[in-house]
């Protein structure tokens, strides 16, 4: 999976379509991540002993990484994910329009 945690997207796809906004927790396995204010169910919580109001609250739902684009550092368009290659062996990820990196 090319996006990481921390990275800005913009939803392509659902009813959040063109909401930006930060990756907050990303599942490789599942090949899902969880981006701030998109893809908001109301749920029902009971009072815990760590919840002491009980109520209904706002939770951040899981979204197909397929529907979110990373976007490119230089011009906040959204983009797609290359690698290449650093000068001391690591792998870099660059962004495929413009060809800037987009960590490292």
């Amino acid at each position: 999976m090319k996006i990481k945690k921390g990275d800005k997207v913009r939803v392509l796809s659902g009813k959040d379509r063109g909401h930006e906004g930060e990756v907050m927790f990303a599942f490789p396995d599942k090949g899902t991540v969880i981006v701030e204010g998109a893809n908001i169910a109301k749920k029902h919580q009971k009072p815990t002993q760590q919840i002491q109001q009980g109520g209904i609250i706002d939770k951040d739902m899981p979204m197909d990484v397929s529907n979110v684009a990373i976007l490119s550092p230089s011009d906040g368009k959204p983009t797609r994910i290359g690698y290449r290659v650093a000068t001391d062996g690591s792998k870099v990820r660059i962004c495929k329009r413009t060809g800037a990196d987009i960590d490292g």
